[in-house]
């Protein structure tokens, strides 16, 4: 597994283009598929393309908030101590490993975006302290720990929507509660065994001593954005006697930045009682909406409360701009791809490839093999809609409607396309941004990894919904 990650590396560190270029070339494809399997003109797939452009902007702005109130929390000084808490106990690269991928698990089970950007961050910690961990494999094993959990992660968008009253399918499915689908037994097996999968495959695939490319601490070379911002800082570590680049990003936010006369304005920047009157007020919201809607964790919700903790946890209203301003730089990839993408939606859906895709796999499929192939359509779609949510929106209907007279419950539609696109979201990049932003990676550095554990998770949840029928779930 070691040999098959790192020719892997190999190949992307000469063939794989920038995250970017990737949603560019991804752009053309689908063009190209649009007009020969779609029968489009070209100006008929161009405005398809521009009609889906800006669709996502309400979800990028959500991933962008996200990402810098994720990091702002993961920076407030009590969390940072709990995070060195942890990274301070790994001794080896697998103990390394190891911790990682659990807290990143755990993360993501509360929430994707928590365990995206808190999982990250305590990679970089870890890898930080432990010398003999290679810092590429822990950032893309706490990125592949975080999308094993999903099936069962509190905020998974799909199972949440079918159990949203007044959701598109409700005519024809219902409502289907969370017990059907983030807490039924396929999910909890295709959590808890991907899980453990994927983290055997990052223990085999740890490069060995000599090949270690570790984190290095950051040197006067590098690119100063400011007082209050960010550095990306290049460090180097030898790795089979070649020098790699990594980089990495540190903050810099002043423990009390009050100079020594302090003006009017200084005093209202640093305002407790203002910073206590917000936070205050945001708890009666986040308390308010719990009661109206249970407990209903979704990205609104989920940003929210970060942005009141993360106020909460600074202390001060100008502490916790720094930080925020500091963890701005990392999102420059999503507010740069993410109109892409949705171009490409806009693409998929106006041009029918979605619905082909469905009808194809829908017409080959018995009530035995429709749960896997579901499964096999939903990782095809999500490499074109990397969007659980939006996924749904665009395939459900395609796959509910394929089901004619099958015995298949509907909750095995929604399972199949959540985890199918979970599987995909390790070969593509649409979500590792944030983790890419925050480590100074590049995709090429981590991809190879990722690609490895995407088969093994492949292999487990295929299985699993070939035996869904059979074990009845």
């Amino acid at each position: 597994m070691r040999t098959i990650s790192r020719a892997l590396n190999v190949a992307v560190e000469r063939f794989l283009p920038n995250a970017y270029l990737f949603a560019l070339i991804l752009t053309l494809i689908t063009l190209a598929l649009g007009m020969t399997l779609g029968g489009q003109s070209l100006p008929a797939m161009s405005e398809h393309w521009y009609n889906g452009f800006w669709t996502f902007l309400e979800f990028a702005m959500q991933m962008l908030v996200v990402l810098v109130t994720g990091y702002a929390l993961a920076k407030a000084p009590i969390v940072n101590r709990l995070l060195s808490h942890f990274a301070s106990i790994p001794k080896t690269q697998i103990a390394a490993l190891i911790m990682t991928m659990v807290v990143s698990g755990v993360l993501g089970f509360i929430s994707w975006g928590l365990g995206f950007v808190g999982g990250t961050l305590i990679a970089i910690e870890i890898a930080r302290r432990v010398r003999a961990a290679d810092f590429r494999l822990l950032v893309a094993a706490s990125y592949a720990a975080v999308i094993a959990t999903q099936p069962v992660s509190l905020a998974l968008s799909a199972p949440l929507l079918v159990n949203t009253p007044g959701h598109s399918l409700e005519d024809k499915i219902g409502l289907v509660p969370v017990t059907e689908t983030l807490f039924s037994p396929t999910m909890i097996s295709a959590a808890v065994l991907g899980f453990f999968g994927v983290l055997v495959a990052f223990i085999f695939m740890a490069p060995k001593p000599t090949e270690v490319v570790s984190y290095s601490a950051p040197t006067s070379a590098g690119t100063s954005q400011g007082a209050s911002g960010p550095s990306l800082e290049t460090h180097s570590a030898v790795s089979g006697g070649t020098r790699n680049n990594v980089a990495a990003t540190t903050v810099a936010v002043d423990d009390d930045p009050r100079p020594a006369q302090a003006t009017v304005s200084d005093r209202i920047n640093n305002s407790r009682l203002i910073n206590i009157a917000i936070v205050i007020f945001g708890l009666i919201a986040i308390t308010a909406y719990f009661i109206a809607q249970g407990f209903n964790l979704e990205l609104n919700i989920i940003n929210f409360i970060f942005l009141i903790v993360g106020m909460a946890l600074h202390g001060s209203p100008v502490k916790y701009a720094q930080c925020i301003t500091a963890g701005i730089p990392a999102a420059s990839g999503i507010v740069l791809q993410f109109p892409f993408y949705a171009g490409i939606i806009g693409m998929m859906t106006g041009s029918g490839l979605i619905v082909l895709i469905g009808q194809w796999f829908g017409s080959i499929a018995t009530e035995a093999t429709f749960p896997f192939f579901t499964y096999v359509s939903a990782m095809i779609v999500n490499v074109f809609v990397p969007s659980a949510g939006g996924q749904w929106q665009v395939q459900g209907p395609v796959m509910i409607e394929a089901l004619g007279a099958m015995k298949v419950a509907p909750a095995t539609i929604v399972n199949a396309i959540s985890v199918g696109d979970m599987t995909t979201n390790l070969l593509q990049p649409f979500f590792v941004l944030p983790a890419l932003g925050l480590s100074g990676l590049g995709l090429k550095d981590i991809w190879g990894y990722c690609m490895t554990a995407m088969v093994v998770l492949m292999l487990i949840c295929g299985g699993i919904f070939l035996l869904v029928p059979v074990l009845g779930w």
